[in-house]
């Protein structure tokens, strides 16, 4: 009966020890590409700002946890090897602990993706619900919202040396609710290496970036955007180009491995402004 309890303390152990050390595979990686540019808040003259549910922190569980499952994993089998705990195992014993050992393993990770998903919450109303009628536009054209005539920026001047300057009658509204839209696509199209997809929206020199870096991940895979916001935090134009840059945050996870990451970056975008019906292009991502 002792050497059972063991057993089974040894294989929770082992289980703790054992968990996997992931990242969910975004799209753009976790490092900036491309062209980067100082960026800062805007003020906004009369929004509602969302706020975003608050994360948990999965790095200080998940090292706690490593540190006691070390310590109880080391103290197991010290107190086997000088008590003579693996004394008259055969071979069958050693099969039996090894299949208990992964089905504990499996339940252990099933129940910990679950809870921390329970955990968390969209960052505002209708997160994930692509609009009809954005989704209709983005059909009729490659890039992001064009300027519409709104009649205002929608924001207040920023008071530091980052620019926001948009031509009048800026759709920001529209535009950032393109954003959000866009960066599930990119996200779904680097899921399945639909290349094709990816570079109607980047520039070039960032899609041989992003084309190279895609290479190195084997097969589909399955990071999903929980929920996301935007905001835009630089703005200039003159008359031949209009550059705009957003910040994204939200959080995303890999759905089989179930690890979570936050979404902290920033895509700057360029649109030509003498051709007509131009689309925005990605031209960096930064971290």
């Amino acid at each position: 009966m002792k050497k059972l309890l063991i057993m089974f303390a040894m294989i929770f152990a082992v289980s703790l020890v054992a968990s996997p050390v992931a990242e969910a595979k975004k799209f753009g990686g976790s490092k900036s590409i491309g062209k980067s540019h100082q960026t800062a808040p805007a003020q906004p003259a009369s929004t509602n700002t969302p706020t975003t549910a608050p994360a948990g922190a999965p790095g200080k569980k998940g090292m706690m946890g490593g540190m006691l499952g070390g310590l109880l994993a080391g103290g197991l089998l010290a107190a086997l090897f000088m008590g003579g705990g693996f004394e008259n195992i055969q071979i069958m014993d050693i099969l039996i602990i090894g299949l208990l050992a992964f089905v504990l393993f499996k339940i252990v990770r099933t129940v910990m993706a679950s809870k921390a998903g329970a955990q968390q919450r969209p960052a505002y109303a209708g997160a994930g619900q692509p609009n009809p009628n954005m989704q209709r536009q983005q059909a009729e054209q490659t890039g992001f919202a064009t300027n519409a005539n709104s009649g205002s920026n929608g924001f207040g001047q920023a008071t530091s040396a980052v620019p926001f300057d948009l031509p009048a009658g800026f759709d920001l509204p529209g535009f950032l609710e393109g954003a959000r839209s866009h960066y599930k696509t990119l996200q779904l199209a680097w899921n399945e290496n639909d290349l094709s997809k990816i570079q109607e929206y980047v520039s070039i020199d960032l899609y041989n970036e992003l084309s190279n870096q895609r290479r190195e991940l084997v097969g589909d895979q399955h990071t999903e955007v929980m929920f996301l916001d935007a905001e835009l935090v630089r703005a200039t134009h003159n008359a031949n180009l209009a550059e705009v840059s957003v910040k994204f945050s939200g959080r995303y996870r890999d759905t089989v491995e179930g690890v979570e990451e936050e979404i902290k970056e920033s895509w700057h975008l360029e649109r030509n402004v003498t051709q007509a019906n131009s689309p925005w292009l990605i031209v960096g991502i930064e971290q």
